[in-house]
Order: C-alpha cells, then structure tokens, then sequence
C-alpha cells in the first residue's frame, strides 16, 4: 500500500487514535485534568505497542500450526492492555485528584467504544487481515 492511497479498512483499524487526537482540544476547552488524558493516552499507545508486538508473535505462532500458542498471546496482549489502562486510570486518581482519574477514565471508555467500532468497520471491509479462516 502506497503512503497516498489509505484504504478504509486501515482508517476504521486507527479510528480510535482519532478519536485520541481529538480528545486534546476537547480536554484543553474543558479545562479537564490534562493529567488524566496523559495517564489514559499514554497507557493506550503503550498497550497498542505491546498489541503490534503480540500479533506478530501470534502471526508467528500460527505460522508454526501453533494454535495454543497464538490464543494465548492474544489473551495475554488483551488482558495486559486492560491491565495498564486501569492501572494507569487508578494511578492518576489516586496520586492526583479524583477529576484527573475520572477523565482519565471517560476517555479511556472512549478509546476502547472507538477501537471496538473500528476492528468491526475493519473487518466489514477488509476481512480477516491474518488470512484466518473466515466465516
């Protein structure tokens, strides 16, 4: 894929980096704890790291007839992200003030409703993107 011709499947699969970016100006008109959207931001682009890192190991594994294996990298990718996002959520609320914690959380709500949106708008149009069985 050219850098100048984006499919909409990859736009639906980024929609809740979107939905990250336009949170900032909603925060600063809101005078929203600024604390809260680095607490949840930060720790969603690190779980979406730590996602990229187990797909590919999970690619792998299924490459390798490793059915067990891919099932629960995806799991353990998964449940990490939860993880870190409410780890991350309780932090701020806890060493800064209950507001921080509280947008913290609304824009974490925010950011798993838009990558669940996107994942199913993704799949819609591209299909299974690891060349899995489909249904």
């Amino acid at each position: 894929m050219t850098a100048s011709r984006i499919s909409g499947a990859e736009l639906a699969r980024n929609f809740d980096l979107l939905v990250l970016a336009l949170a900032l100006p909603v925060f600063i008109a809101l005078d929203a704890p600024i604390a809260g959207y680095l607490a949840a931001g930060g720790a969603w682009l690190i779980g979406r790291l730590g996602k990229a890192a187990a797909d590919r190991r999970r690619a792998a594994a299924l490459g390798a007839s490793n059915r067990n294996a891919a099932l629960g990298l995806t799991a353990a990718a998964m449940l990490g992200r939860l993880w870190i996002l409410a780890g991350a959520i309780l932090i701020v609320g806890l060493v800064g003030d209950r507001e921080a914690g509280l947008a913290g959380a609304v824009l974490a709500a925010a950011l798993v409703t838009a990558y669940l949106i996107g994942e199913g708008v993704s799949q819609l149009l591209d299909g299974d993107p690891d060349g899995g069985a489909a249904a």
